[in-house]
């Protein structure tokens, strides 16, 4: 069950240092403003909070 948890945790860190780290400033921007207009940030952000916490 740890090893499944690691992996998916791996998994969102990645996928959101593609997204975010590796993004210009624009691209970030329409990111920012796609999950705050459709109201994913809530439940997003945290999680992907958690999961970088957990990866490293």
């Amino acid at each position: 069950m740890a090893d499944l948890i690691q992996r998916t945790a791996d998994g969102i860190d990645d996928l959101s240092r593609a997204v975010w780290d590796d993004s210009s400033q624009l691209e970030k921007a329409i990111v920012a403003v796609f999950l705050i207009v459709t109201g994913l940030a809530i439940p997003v952000v945290p999680i992907v909070m958690v999961a970088r916490y957990v990866a490293n």
